[in-house]
């Protein structure tokens, strides 16, 4: 810990000390994980979720999971890009709230409604043809048409994915996260047991494999958005705000700040996300259960990953509530409590998946079906591989998270291009196909690419923040 003070010392300057002496590094480290650990734990029952799916659709059969991983990576593919001016709307409103403009808060918010609900609308077409998208892209005919039953059921539940995704942003900025916890259990809950119900025909319902899975996933999130909606419009303390007053009422200037704000993350996520789903893709091409493998530690290592995005999704609050005070030091100091605290999970993390890789894998598996012994040893080399490239994901999304708090995001937008989609899918191809590696030469490319974006965005970030000077807050 010393280190990475002597580190950030270097890199920050003088503001650290003067910082520090207005307030112990400590206090903010207690500060972030306040703010954090409701983000945390609504992010994880967040992935609790594709967890669910996961190993029941593994214990439902290896063909189904593998059709749900392509199924569910392309829906949150989908989901992603339409969820960034909603992430767009984190920093708004929290800077708007720092200033004290309780109109602009509800305006933003509203305004990031629309925008998601009205891209959930447009990509229901295209998703429509999932199988022929699968197919095109070499999968086995199988896989494809079971990716597709899959899909055409739950790609209505982006409708509510991203209205959740949009009053979050309301909930962060008024530092409720708690609420979000709430909303988003309810609905993991609800997700487990009808998963439980619909993909084996437990209970007397109808067994219904991965068409199941898809509309447990259409019922838990609309169960967490109905319950943040009840939340919003019935506690007192959010009566001010008026958050759904006037809903249909326009504010072109306001939505044109959340999209000139939120397409770049977008495009953030879209070159992100896309690293990983054609990842799955490739593993599809090499067979089915290389692809089964993928997607069960990749599952696992999104769960971790929802620690760090807790962490990011908290310092773009507090940075765009410090930058709406116009309070450097403050933005300085919750940098610093971040990043050290990113650094100490990742510890853990990496000691997760060196330790327990098999016996995680097997949680996801029926081990009396033929094929699980071949998952789970392909599974066993790839969690080595994620415990490589953790400090490189999580430094990456909190990088993200503090440049998102300091309104910058086109510039994250092209280092995100370069290390994903420049730098790391390439290394995936060539160290999986043209030097044989398979498996684990296809997931070494997230080592390199991600490992690029996080060094490319905290030099951003410190660049960013030696231009910035408000004077004595």
């Amino acid at each position: 810990m010393a280190a990475l003070v002597e580190f950030h010392s270097f890199a920050y300057g003088d503001a650290m000390t003067r910082t520090i002496s207005r307030r112990p590094l400590t206090a903010e480290f207690i500060s972030t994980l306040s703010l954090a650990l409701p983000v945390m734990g609504s992010n994880l029952t967040q992935s609790l979720k594709h967890l669910t799916d996961a190993v029941m659709l593994g214990w439902y059969g290896v063909e189904e999971l593998a059709a749900g991983v392509l199924g569910s990576t392309l829906l949150t593919l989908v989901f992603l890009v339409g969820s960034g001016c909603a992430m767009a709307t984190v920093p708004l409103a929290a800077s708007a709230e720092g200033s004290g403009e309780t109109w602009r808060v509800r305006r933003v918010i509203r305004m990031g409604l629309w925008i998601s609900l009205l891209f959930g609308l447009i990509v229901q077409a295209p998703l429509w043809h999932t199988e022929h998208f699968m197919l095109l892209l070499g999968q086995k005919p199988q896989t494809a048409s079971l990716a597709a039953d899959y899909m055409r059921i739950a790609m209505l539940s982006l409708f509510p994915a991203l209205g959740i995704m949009a009053l979050k942003s309301f909930f962060f900025a008024l530092v409720r996260p708690q609420i979000v916890l709430w909303a988003t259990l309810s609905g993991a809950l609800l997700n487990i047991v009808a998963n439980y119900a619909l993909i084996f025909g437990n209970w007397g319902f109808p067994e219904l494999g991965v068409k199941g899975a898809a509309i447990a996933t259409i019922a838990s999130h609309g169960l967490a958005f109905t319950v943040m909606v009840a939340w919003a419009t019935t506690d007192s303390s959010f009566k001010t705000y008026s958050l759904f007053a006037n809903f249909f009422r326009s504010d072109w200037p306001i939505a044109r700040e959340v999209f000139r704000l939120g397409w770049p993350i977008s495009a953030t996520l879209i070159a992100e996300t896309g690293f990983f789903a054609a990842t799955a893709v490739m593993m599809g091409w090499i067979d089915t259960e290389s692809l089964a493998a993928h997607g069960i530690v990749l599952e696992i290592a999104a769960f971790m990953f929802m620690i760090y995005l807790g962490l990011a999704n908290a310092v773009t609050v507090t940075v765009g509530r410090a930058l709406g005070a116009r309070n450097r030091d403050q933005i300085v100091l919750a940098s610093m409590a971040a990043t050290i605290l990113t650094v100490a999970v990742v510890v853990l993390a990496i000691l997760v998946f060196v330790l327990l890789p098999e016996t995680l894998i097997r949680a996801f598996l029926d081990s009396s079906t033929e094929n699980a012994a071949r998952v789970v040893e392909i599974g066993v080399t790839l969690a080595l591989v994620a415990a490589m490239f953790q400090i490189g994901d999580a430094l990456q999304v909190v990088g993200l998270g503090l440049l998102r708090g300091l309104k910058d995001t086109k510039l994250p937008m092209f280092i995100a291009a370069l290390s994903y989609a420049i730098i790391g899918l390439p290394c995936s191809y060539v160290l999986g196909f043209t030097f044989g590696f398979a498996g684990p030469g296809v997931w070494f490319g997230f080592v390199v690419g991600l490992t690029t974006a996080a060094v490319l965005l905290y030099l951003r970030f410190w660049r960013m923040l030696s231009r910035l000077d408000f004077g004595k807050p």
